[in-house]
């Protein structure tokens, strides 16, 4: 008995040894190259101000909020708020909105940068790449508020480019805006566009981390360009590829709500209608915050499941995972 305690002791012991040296050698690191570190200091005040002290807001989807009370609200009131959105069936119709326009834009938006950046891969002028880099960077850096306008002048029903050309071939005009089933096609085409070039980037800084051998071994076993991307150059950023599906598996729920806001009508309500456009007229339309933030958490808890399933899976197939 004694000689088992003597052995929890001399195991805790190098515990806290290990744990102490760790946090010595930390210190050190951060004292050495404190310049770098100092960088941190402003993402980190920004995401404990605008993320995590916010977090005690969601407090107020258990209690009842008053417009002009208190600021936690004034009672308690359970579950009261996500039992009403339980037996919404208004909710119901924009949750299933947004899994159907998320689902739709990640599996057709996310390879586009992957091909992009492969195609790139292959440009031997260096000009020409960087001109083709260049002009697929800047629809990324154009402010949601003006490509939303870009979007009503082209698809306007009679004045817009693709109206004038459909009338010319067909006789009649489509007012895209206002057809609930163009919606989603108007979302997702203009999101590929706006983020094709920006996503790219990684998978471009990926590709040079390739060891060029490989690509030396493969032509000597014969292998076609086709082959190498197969067999060399998609295996090479895989883990990349990955990382970025489970981050975006993450924010599945979390559509763009800026555009969204701008382009959709209540004609278009029923395909256009997601959780964040319902909470903005639940919560800063009809006054109703505590029933929002109600919303708000659910939205989360399901984002942080969907998360750590995708991060599960990755990690059980393909040994690619963010941790």
């Amino acid at each position: 008995m004694d000689s088992v305690l003597m052995n929890k002791d001399e195991s805790n012991e190098k515990a806290k040894f290990k744990k102490n040296s760790k946090f010595k050698s930390t210190l050190k690191a951060i004292k050495k190259d404190w310049q770098l570190y100092s960088l941190l200091i402003l993402p980190i005040a920004y995401y404990i101000i605008f993320r995590y002290v916010p977090m005690y807001g969601n407090i107020i989807a258990f209690r009842r909020f008053v417009p002009g009370g208190p600021v936690y609200g004034t009672e308690w009131v359970g579950l009261r708020y996500f039992d009403m959105f339980i037996h919404d069936p208004s909710f119901w119709q924009v949750f299933r909105n947004t899994i159907i326009l998320s689902v739709e834009y990640l599996v057709i938006s996310f390879p586009f940068p992957i091909i992009f950046a492969l195609l790139l891969n292959e440009i031997k002028s260096t000009w020409f790449k960087r001109f083709t880099q260049t002009v697929s960077y800047l629809p990324y850096f154009i402010s949601t508020v003006v490509v939303a306008d870009m979007i009503m002048q082209i698809l306007d029903p009679s004045s817009g480019v693709i109206n004038m050309i459909l009338k010319h071939y067909t006789g009649h005009t489509i007012n895209f805006l206002a057809e609930p089933q163009w919606f989603r096609t108007i979302y997702i085409v203009s999101g590929i566009w706006q983020g094709m070039g920006w996503g790219a980037i990684l998978y471009l800084a990926a590709l040079t981390n390739i060891n060029p051998e490989l690509y030396e071994a493969a032509i000597i076993d014969g292998a076609s360009r086709w082959q190498q991307t197969i067999y060399v150059t998609i295996p090479g950023i895989m883990p990349t590829i990955m990382i970025l599906l489970i981050l975006n598996i993450g924010s599945l729920l979390a559509v763009g709500f800026e555009k969204i806001l701008l382009l959709y009508n209540p004609l278009t309500y029923s395909t256009a209608d997601v959780i964040s456009t319902y909470l903005y007229r639940m919560g800063l339309v009809s006054n109703n915050f505590s029933y929002a933030a109600a919303i708000g958490m659910f939205e989360a808890i399901i984002g942080l499941t969907l998360v750590y399933t995708a991060n599960y899976l990755s990690r059980k197939f393909t040994e690619s995972s963010l941790w």
